[in-house]
């Protein structure tokens, strides 16, 4: 995850690197980096109540994560899969233990995560504060609650159980949060609605 300032450009860049990236004085390093041992990072939203950073990674045999992206951060990847080893690379030298996702799970439950968004909305109070992803091979849509205290999921309900691929979540200004799908009659736009007794 790369961290720049696009409004003061500097060093003959066409954008400046924050002072308190937590690279800019390492040797060998970049300093636009803020957090690294990301695979694949589908869609990272800001939680506009809190601040949190969150990201969708995306696995490449076995496992799907949530993250809480902070910085200077190592996720692990190319030595781990979620909390799993992966591969037979040695150990990098010099990084730092790898944070664990808030929330993991494997491909026998989905098999690519789309990243999502905190539910800040008083449409559907059940969903306040959650963390709302999905998989965009099985359609599942999830509510994760999350602890900062802990820095873990204390639970994960289960939304939508199966749909169409989910391309991406987006929020208004209300907090509000949508959902775009796709299939074979091409795409829609979905929004969370309280569920009818």
């Amino acid at each position: 995850i790369l961290r720049i300032d696009v409004d003061h450009p500097s060093g003959g860049n066409s954008y400046g690197i924050p002072a308190d990236n937590p690279f800019v004085k390492v040797n060998g390093a970049r300093p636009e980096i803020y957090a690294y041992g990301l695979r694949n990072p589908w869609r990272i939203p800001f939680d506009k109540e809190t601040g949190m950073l969150w990201a969708g990674d995306v696995g490449q045999e076995l496992w799907e994560e949530v993250v809480v992206v902070t910085k200077g951060a190592n996720y692990g990847w190319s030595n781990r899969e979620g909390t799993h080893a992966f591969g037979n690379r040695p150990p990098v030298e010099g990084v730092s233990i790898p944070v664990e996702p808030v929330w993991e799970y494997d491909h026998q439950i989905g098999k690519s995560i789309t990243g999502g968004r905190v539910y800040r909305s008083s449409r559907v109070p059940e969903l306040s504060g959650k963390y709302l992803f999905a998989d965009y091979v099985t359609g599942k849509i999830w509510a994760l609650s999350y602890d900062p205290a802990t820095g873990k999921a204390t639970r994960n309900e289960q939304v939508i159980p199966n749909g169409t691929s989910v391309l991406a979540f987006g929020e208004d200004q209300s907090g509000e949060v949508y959902y775009l799908t796709e299939d074979q009659r091409g795409g829609c736009i979905y929004r969370f609605e309280q569920q009818q007794q």
